[in-house]
């Protein structure tokens, strides 16, 4: 399947469809081999017959998903402290646990305290504490930030738990298929719909303080690219020119965006000014030239072209000037994506045989392939840049999945009898 081909020549007017919208569920296909053993304990509740959110269980669900830590189950434990000096650190260690988090949940006037503490079981010292109020609605997201914060003291990297999630679904009520752009917290809840149309959509896109979207619309019969704002729902139509209006890529300060427009003959890249409405050609060629995307640091654009005859990644001055090709193994390199430092690329590869997500070393140019495909596409960075979400197909059926970025850590996010596709993680 040449999903370059299906992006720029037929416009993406053919969609997957499906019977129905299903929550997400993550599945952990494949872990890290040292992954380290932690117990998540039952906070103690106290002031209240109950919380709205099990805060305890949101982040044993999170550290377990990273696929770093080996969570024990609840029934396993050899206690339920809440407090530190409840606990027999030589009851833990007897099982082989090397961390442990504690804590409490105080319930008052409609409002939640939080207070969690993470222990070294061997050295029986705390490692972290904190307190934190919640309003009921936000206890979900106060979880993960906790997981965050465990996340980042035992690994040394930025958790992702309390970021979000975009894509797209499809589904199908006899020959009408309707076509949702949804954003989700990073585990699959609080999913809400910010565009719906009998009509494809397609290619999300985060502006980068994660308050707008960018995407493509076919709601008036023909392509067009909006900006919406999440917290109010407004939107703009910020381009719709003759033939392809495509792949709204953000720069790095929100005030541009780099898309794929056709309306001067072969498909090219432009930088549209959002303030000014200005637009400035990067691209003349007579190949096909899209799915653009700005560096980190603003002063490069790499996208997609067959000017060589194949689809592969090129590199060009945001500003305009010389364009330069980027990769050279493998027969097809396309969609790319910075990792958010800019030392590396994520990008759908093939050499013949399937679609699959690889990472290039920009100083190196070196690839790596990551997954096993065979329809593997829409590689997205996390914002700590560990993780790449990426949009998967097997018989038939589309999902998103996830990989580490050296390949060793593999999780599947399902959608029960649903099908899903394009995914952006939000910065």
């Amino acid at each position: 399947m040449n999903f370059f081909r299906i992006m720029c020549v037929s416009v993406l007017l053919a969609f997957y469809s499906v019977n129905s919208l299903a929550e997400l569920t993550i599945e952990i296909t494949e872990g890290i081999e040292s992954a380290l053993p932690v117990s998540v304990v039952p906070f103690a509740l106290q002031g209240a017959a109950g919380v709205p959110v099990d805060v305890s269980f949101v982040v044993n669900a999170d550290l377990g998903r990273s696929g770093y830590f080996k969570m024990l189950d609840r029934q396993n434990m050899p206690g339920k402290p809440s407090t530190a000096e409840a606990i027999n650190f030589k009851d833990w260690q007897a099982i082989n646990q090397n961390y442990m988090v504690i804590g409490q949940v105080t319930e008052s006037g409609g409002q939640y305290n939080v207070q969690f503490q993470l222990f070294d079981v061997y050295k029986g010292t705390q490692l972290l504490g904190y307190r934190m109020n919640s309003s009921a609605e936000d206890l979900r997201r106060t979880a993960h930030h906790i997981s965050d914060l465990i996340f980042e003291k035992l690994t040394g990297k930025k958790g992702v738990f309390s970021g979000r999630i975009s894509y797209i679904t499809s589904s199908k009520q006899g020959k009408q298929s309707t076509h949702r752009l949804q954003v989700a917290d990073a585990d699959g809840f609080n999913a809400q719909t910010i565009a719906s149309s009998i009509e494809p959509l397609m290619s999300p896109a985060w502006s980068p303080d994660g308050r707008k979207l960018a995407y493509v619309s076919f709601e008036k019969k023909n392509a067009a690219i909006y900006i919406q704002t999440l917290a109010t729902g407004e939107r703009q139509r910020v381009a719709e020119f003759r033939g392809i209006n495509g792949a709204p890529s953000w720069s790095p300060d929100g005030s541009k965006l780099a898309i794929t427009l056709s309306k001067d003959g072969s498909p090219d890249i432009y930088v549209l000014n959002l303030a000014t409405r200005s637009l400035v050609k990067l691209t003349k060629s007579f190949a096909i030239d899209t799915e653009p995307t700005w560096s980190p640091d603003g002063g490069s654009i790499v996208f997609t072209s067959d000017r060589g005859g194949k689809p592969q990644l090129y590199i060009v001055p945001s500003q305009g000037g010389e364009e330069k090709r980027l990769t050279f193994t493998g027969s097809y390199n396309a969609r790319a994506s910075f990792s958010p430092d800019g030392k590396n690329i994520a990008m759908v590869h093939s050499n013949g045989g399937g679609y699959r997500i690889a990472i290039m070393d920009m100083a190196t140019r070196s690839i790596n392939v990551l997954t096993s495909g065979p329809s593997d596409e829409s590689p997205s960075f996390a914002p700590n840049g560990s993780l790449i979400l990426y949009a998967s197909k097997k018989g038939g059926t589309g999902y998103l999945s996830a990989v580490s970025i050296d390949g060793k850590m593999q999780q599947k996010l399902v959608f029960d009898s649903s099908e899903v596709r394009e995914p952006a993680w939000a910065p």
